[in-house]
């Protein structure tokens, strides 16, 4: 009896070994095995489209030169709809079920800031590529500890609205002679600080501000609004638009409005906005990370040109900022020798690198914007765009300008 219960205790810990020898082994193997990254945003957006296609062609490249650390990156995309329930749940099976090492996306700061909190549980780097609010950011400045494996790879709103009041100052003022200004934006989380920057630096501009405007996203009929944009006499529309770009494009342009629509239109920065507003937006100008031609980095160029021959059409704004995510995660990994949370934080954390949009480089603890992108001409600045003749032509900053800005022939504006 008692060999038997000798024989039953070798057994067991023989088996016992076993299992942890597999388990190493399966560890071994995993951190052999593809560096998995989740990528989220509405598939059917034009932005979100965009969000996935700069992903993909990132981890195309990275593979193609032998991966990280010899390990090749696999994305695995979630369609969250546009929905911050949905993020949230894509979130979850990302890091429970897919194992995913750290996650890119979205452009909705909505969604993102329903995912931050995930992000902060579950001690999963989250890079937001594309959503604007400062919020985000925010959060990390005050409760670092918690939300330090969020980063905005885009600029924040406040950034975003100095850098449209720099570029209009040089084009919309010095060059279209342009001094009445309206703030007109969709209700939504990025645009409440944009309109705040945008009433704080329009001025120092050069700019009058007549009036301002908050609409609902579900608006269809832009009357009245133009009504009162024409009725308070501003030349030109300084917008902050993102879902509703198209609605309120096409019928500026169908009713032949007599102002310039300038600021944000977030959906304009793509060139299937085009087909999608049947040439509605000739004339629109907005900001954006680049555009064809546009030659802001040495990077630049050599993206857009491989981005529209693979996917036939020029990238969006989070195209750029997603295709520079991945990079930045990709160096990060290399940094950390590994993928392990913590030191992928103080590896993203120590971030300078030349990408598609500028120098890549993000604020510190001091910052109230800690983990947002770095703005400036010796970073990351944005690109000034105008739909002309179908084409998109950059016309800000000189150093990335393909042509000069133009006045809508029917857009006459008021002198009050």
């Amino acid at each position: 009896m008692k060999r038997q219960k000798g024989l039953l205790t070798l057994l067991l810990g023989a088996t016992a070994t076993m299992a942890l020898a597999l388990g190493a082994l399966g560890t071994a193997l995993a951190a052999q095995g593809p560096i998995r990254v989740g990528v989220l945003a509405p598939a059917a957006h034009i932005e979100g489209k965009a969000l996935f296609q700069g992903a993909e062609l990132a981890a195309s490249e990275i593979n193609a030169a032998g991966g990280v650390n010899g390990r090749k990156i696999k994305l695995i995309k979630y369609d969250n709809h546009g929905s911050a329930s949905d993020s949230v749940r894509a979130f979850q099976r990302a890091v429970n079920q897919d194992h995913v090492v750290a996650v890119i996306g979205d452009f909705i700061s909505e969604n993102a800031l329903a995912v931050e909190p995930w992000a902060a549980r579950m001690k999963v780097p989250y890079i937001v590529s594309g959503a604007a609010s400062t919020e985000i950011t925010h959060k990390v400045h005050t409760h670092y500890n918690r939300f330090k494996y969020v980063f905005q790879m885009w600029l924040n709103s406040r950034l975003q609205a100095q850098a449209v009041c720099d570029a209009s100052h040089k084009v919309l003022h010095d060059e279209l002679h342009l001094n009445r200004a309206i703030i007109v934006s969709e209700n939504a989380a990025w645009t409440k600080p944009l309109d705040a920057g945008y009433e704080a630096c329009l001025p120092k501009a050069g700019f009058k501000v007549v009036g301002k405007v908050v609409f609902s996203p579900d608006t269809h009929d832009f009357s009245p609004i133009f009504s009162k944009i024409e009725s308070d006499h501003a030349q030109v529309v300084i917008a902050g638009l993102s879902h509703v770009g198209a609605r309120m494009t096409v019928q500026w342009h169908n009713d032949e409005a007599p102002f310039e629509l300038a600021g944000i239109n977030a959906q304009a920065s793509d060139s299937s906005f085009w087909s999608a507003t049947n040439g509605a937006t000739e004339g629109v100008i907005t900001e954006s990370a680049g555009a064809p031609g546009a030659k802001v980095t040495p990077k630049s160029e050599p993206f857009t040109e491989t981005f529209m021959k693979r996917f036939g059409a020029a990238p969006a704004y989070d195209a750029y900022t997603t295709y520079d995510a991945l990079h930045v995660l990709a160096q990060a990994v290399k940094r950390a020798h590994g993928t392990q949370a913590d030191a992928l934080v103080k590896a993203l954390e120590k971030t300078d690198w030349v990408g598609t949009t500028g120098r890549v480089a993000f604020y510190g603890r001091k910052s109230p914007y800690t983990h947002g992108l770095k703005y400036g001409k010796h970073y990351v600045p944005t690109v000034t765009l105008q739909w002309q003749k179908g084409k998109l032509v950059s016309v800000w900053p000189k150093r990335a300008a393909t042509g000069k800005v133009e006045l809508p022939s029917y857009a006459k504006p008021s002198n009050g």
